[in-house]
């Protein structure tokens, strides 16, 4: 590799030819601006790449004679060119954008890249940005390298030989940063939350970058032995790193590595890959790939989208017919954690855009808007209202848990625009409603013995699994609870239980994760009634998570809620062989008042004087 005084590019490069340009933070600007200064009348270059971080000097119309941009993936420049007709969108995964370049799909003439000074044997590294710079210097007719000291070197399959470099021009270029503050943004902390929440201690993680992302990773400061195998390396990967919480000691595909394909972020992060045996960077058909990320057991994707409709459908590359982004590696990701042992494919977005006056969960789709993940590939959609289940749902089931987590002021109209178009019953019209006494965030993590699960509202897409907990009962448990012993549970009937006017009446449950799979261990309620301002209150436990103490939780939290709620009196019916539900009640200040029936046992909790302490 030697230094030309100054680089031939009628060598290179003809009028005609299609060129390559370095990715993300290492887009090679130099060597951009010496081709620029330096064509010789080139006309009609076809210009190659996925999202670059530069002063995009190419895509300047000056230029429009010159180059010819065609991209995979949109920034802010680029995308308005492409509005403007004259750039193109070509939409495909990232794991296959080297297949193009290798099969002559896309033929490359040149790939014009950043790397590092080389090593002593000889070696440059493509540092923060392997992805599809790997697979374009290997496909490339002609590689032109900008040596840049400033580029970290990155670990992995992160390396060109100076052999394989056919010219090259030596420019100091300060990487770009992108350091987001979020802290006070309260819908990506619901988000991140709730996200977080689905992310168990031992699992691996694929986050990208964005005030989602960044939430999520703040609320993953108390789990253990988590994974990284992801597409791009951020900050937030680097402080879970340095605090201990990323250990990749439980990976089981690159145990004990931190992996990624690219890295954007601060200076910081920058100096952290710098050289780093426990960081390693591999190309995008490697990391991306869906085999590959299904190899890591417990693996969770986690991406953003545009609008997801009402059967699961993520809307992620386009606003209608304008195109903002790019598919990206969305689907490689979703798709490999949907094959993972234990994996949670998510999809996570704020409810509404345009200061809350647009809903992002919508009955259709927006015309001209293309579905990058279909509805059979999400697992999870997570918005700051919940999460919502949609593995292995009926279209019905899915409408109910999407609307759900849709903003509030759009539940109606988005129920009775699905009815034109599916099926959902008459009996089923109570929209969700929030349980506001129970905080931002309506789930609460709760730990029964070994077993990690959760307690929040009913809400009307329950119908199935509420069914599944009656018919789970045995006829003892049922006659402690209903004083005798009914025999079914009809949707109509399971229906009108989950619909429940949270407002007046109170309607909890506990649930546990059997994959994406939720199953009700218990339920908890309280009657309002208005002429005494006072509730009637009924809970029941599945059997083999009776005396765990989740009986005492629920009922901790109703009489919270009643106080706020300024109610005088809760009270229940016990039948009197029913001790263990009596001590329950009794143990919480509750007292027995006289019965109509000798079966019966009235305990009474008067709010005024005796549940002060709970407050």
């Amino acid at each position: 590799m030697t230094s030309p005084e100054a680089i031939d590019w009628s060598r290179l490069i003809k009028s005609g030819s299609r060129i390559f340009i370095g990715s993300t933070a290492a887009v090679p600007n130099a060597l951009i601006q010496n081709l620029i200064d330096n064509n010789r009348g080139l006309h009609d270059i076809e210009v190659v790449h996925i999202l670059t971080m530069s002063d995009h000097e190419w895509v300047k119309k000056e230029h429009s004679d010159l180059f010819k941009i065609n991209t995979f993936f949109m920034g802010p420049e680029v995308r308005q060119a492409v509005a403007e007709g004259y750039a193109d969108y070509t939409p495909a995964y990232l794991s296959e954008i080297p297949t193009l370049f290798k099969d002559k799909i896309l033929p490359l003439d040149v790939a014009l890249i950043m790397v590092s000074p080389p090593d002593e044997f000889g070696y440059c590294s493509l540092g923060v940005s392997v992805d599809v710079v790997s697979g374009a210097a290997r496909y490339a007719r002609k590689v032109v390298a900008q040596v840049n000291p400033l580029m970290p070197r990155t670990n992995g399959h992160s390396f060109i030989h100076v052999n394989d470099i056919h010219a090259w021009m030596t420019e100091e270029q300060i990487l770009p940063e992108l350091v987001l503050h979020n802290d006070n943004d309260p819908v990506a902390k619901k988000i991140g939350h709730y996200v977080s929440m689905l992310v168990e201690d031992g699992c691996t993680l694929q986050l990208g970058i964005g005030k989602i992302p960044n939430a999520v990773a703040r609320y993953l400061n108390h789990h253990k032995d988590l994974g990284i195998h992801t597409e791009m390396l951020s900050d937030e990967i680097m402080h879970l790193i340095n605090s201990g919480v990323v250990t990749n000691r439980k990976k089981t595909f690159h145990r004990g590595k931190t992996i990624a394909s690219l890295c954007i972020g601060s200076k910081k992060l920058y100096d952290f890959i710098n050289s780093n045996p426990h960081v390693e960077f591999y190309p995008s058909e490697h990391v991306n790939s869906p085999l590959n990320i299904a190899k890591n057991d417990k693996m969770v994707s986690i991406n953003s989208a545009i609008e997801v409709d009402l059967t699961g459908q993520v809307v992620a590359d386009s606003i209608g017919y304008y195109f903002y982004s790019g598919i990206g590696g969305q689907v490689d990701f979703i798709r490999g954690a949907a094959m993972s042992k234990g994996g949670k494919p998510i999809i996570a977005l704020p409810a509404t855009a345009k200061n809350g006056t647009l809903s992002r969960i919508v009955a259709n789709i927006t015309k001209g808007g293309g579905v990058v993940t279909s509805r059979g590939d999400v697992h999870y959609v997570v918005t700051e209202y919940g999460i919502a289940s949609l593995r292995g749902k009926s279209m019905r089931e899915r409408v109910l848990e999407m609307i759900s987590i849709a903003h509030p002021d759009f539940r109606d109209d988005l129920l009775q625009e699905v009815r034109k178009h599916y099926w959902v019953p008459g009996y089923q019209t109570q929209k969700p409603m929030p349980v506001i006494e129970f905080g931002p965030i309506e789930w609460k993590t709760l730990k029964v013995g070994n077993l990690r699960c959760y307690l929040r509202p009913l809400h009307p897409a329950d119908e199935r699994v509420l069914q599944e907990f009656f018919y789970s009962h045995s006829k003892e448990t049922l006659l402690m609870r209903y004083s005798h012993n009914p025999k079914q549970m009809s949707r109509e009937r399971a229906s009108s239980l989950v619909a429940v006017d949270q407002n007046k009446d109170l309607a909890l449950c506990v649930v546990k994760m059997n994959g994406p799979r939720e199953e009700i261990i218990a339920v908890g309620r309280y009657y309002y009634i208005e002429r005494e301002n006072s509730a009637e209150v009924a809970f029941v436990v599945r059997e083999e998570d009776q005396g765990k103490g989740i009986a005492t939780t629920l009922l901790k939290e109703m009489i919270k809620i009643a106080l706020k709620r300024n109610l005088s009196v809760l009270y229940a019916n016990v039948r009197a062989e029913n001790n263990a539900m009596r001590r329950v009640f009794e143990k919480n200040n509750f007292v027995c008042v006289p019965g109509d029936t000798p079966q019966e046992i009235i305990l009474e909790l008067n709010l005024k004087t005796d549940a002060v302490s709970l407050k």
